[in-house]
């Protein structure tokens, strides 16, 4: 009952920015969370961002300092700003919307997934 709807990827080389936004509609209500996961070839999948609904945040080790996740409210988005990238963070990135649970988090629905690529 979640749609996510993500893009802003694009070509950038070395050292610029991207800004990410994923736009979440339907059974709004039940999100606990969102975040930004990422996929490079040959790699399994990793956690870059999440921001939970009382505002925390938490960012992979790789990105900090350089990522930053936020919301807008009004608009039911999320965004990623992608700065200083490197090659090293090419990658199909993929929002999500978390439910949180006792014991875990559940992901209700995933974006289809926006290319990032950083030339060097």
């Amino acid at each position: 009952q979640v749609q996510l709807v993500d893009g802003g990827g694009g070509l950038v080389q070395a050292g610029g920015s991207l800004r990410l936004f994923c736009a979440a509609s339907g059974s709004i209500g039940s999100i606990d969370s969102m975040a930004w996961d990422r996929q490079a070839p040959g790699k399994q999948r990793e956690l870059v961002a999440r921001v939970t609904n009382s505002g925390a945040t938490y960012y992979a080790d790789s990105v900090k300092g350089r990522f930053t996740i936020s919301r807008d409210n009004a608009n039911n988005t999320v965004y990623l700003q992608m700065n200083s990238l490197g090659p090293e963070d090419t990658a199909l990135y993929f929002c999500k919307a978390e439910r949180k649970f006792p014991s875990s988090i559940v992901v209700l629905s995933w974006g289809p997934g926006t290319q990032v690529t950083v030339s060097s």
